[in-house]
């Protein structure tokens, strides 16, 4: 089995069963860059200090203590131990106290994940079989489990071969939907966008496979990191060139046509073949313009 960092430990329990655990992050950091802010004539990074009011004050740190803001703009001040006592022990036990439906869980919820392994030989057998009895109940685990003081709500299922934990949002973390989009209308479609929108969905629908997408402004950043190192010149951003050059508006029903390929293919005016077509189209159409008859000459005599 591969290590890994391990970022808590603990026991999972369910029911009267407990196997130690532990939890590793699931995210990796490595494709991140970080750029700090840095003082261009004496190329040392820029520092920040803890100032108080307009007059710019610099407080110490026993000075500062954190407040709730109140809606009249006042400060309900807490002293650092008042919110300690808050805080709940850590007892380093998840405990799966309900099971539900795999899609009853909006994916807004979900926030941050962790992939739990057994801690240690003897928890494997427990462990597995945890694992496989939610893969073929499809249930996911629900319960809480505390880090750092702070209660979380947590879902575990099945990932792999082994277990994924996360952390979910509480009911009053997350907006209603219903109040957000409550200004959209609601008047009925013509059912041929409907139509068209769903087979160009249909015609590019396959599997997820999140390595077919780059990150190119890391890569170029990178790329660039690499050339500033050598001394050479900076590099643009790759991809750049794909951007919409804008100007023009297509109707959505064109649009939907033209990438569902039931656009008709237009000739282009510049093109020989289209002036050739077009004078023809005018020529079998338009009436034919006669010339207007001519006057006859008058006779006329010579004075004598």
């Amino acid at each position: 089995m591969a290590t890994a960092r391990s970022f808590w430990k603990g026991h999972l329990r369910l029911a009267l069963v407990t196997i130690p655990i532990r939890l590793v992050s699931a995210t990796a950091s490595e494709d991140k860059i970080a750029l700090h802010q840095i003082d261009r004539k004496t190329k040392q990074r820029i520092r920040y200090q803890k100032v108080a009011g307009e007059g710019g004050k610099v407080v110490a740190q026993s000075d500062i203590v954190q407040g709730y803001e109140l809606d009249d703009g006042n400060y309900v001040l807490f002293e650092p131990d008042e919110l300690d006592k808050l805080k709940l022990t850590t007892r380093h036990t998840v405990e799966l106290t309900e099971f539900v439906e795999a899609c009853s869980i909006d994916p807004l919820y979900f926030d941050n994940p962790y992939y739990v392994l057994p801690d240690g030989d003897v928890a494997e057998e427990g462990y597995r079989i945890i694992r496989d009895a939610l893969r073929a109940t499809k249930k996911y685990g629900v319960g809480q489990l505390t880090i750092r003081g702070r209660e979380n709500l947590i879902a575990m299922k099945p990932c792999g071969d082994g277990l994924m934990l996360e952390t979910l949002r509480y009911a009053g973390e997350v907006r209603d939907a219903d109040d957000v989009f409550a200004g959209i209308g609601t008047s009925k479609l013509k059912p041929e966008l409907i139509e068209m929108a769903k087979q160009l969905i249909e015609e590019r629908a396959q599997k997820f496979d999140p390595g077919e997408f780059k990150n190119h402004y890391a890569e170029a950043l990178r790329a660039l990191v690499k050339e500033k190192v050598a001394g050479g010149l900076s590099t643009e951003v790759a991809g750049g060139g794909d951007e919409p050059s804008g100007g023009k508006v297509i109707d959505f029903l064109e649009a939907l046509r033209r990438s569902t390929g039931k656009s008709k293919e237009k000739p282009t005016a510049g093109s020989a073949k289209a002036r050739t077509k077009t004078a023809a189209s005018r020529q079998k159409h338009e009436p034919v313009k006669r010339a207007p008859p001519k006057a006859q000459k008058r006779k006329t005599r010579a004075r004598g």
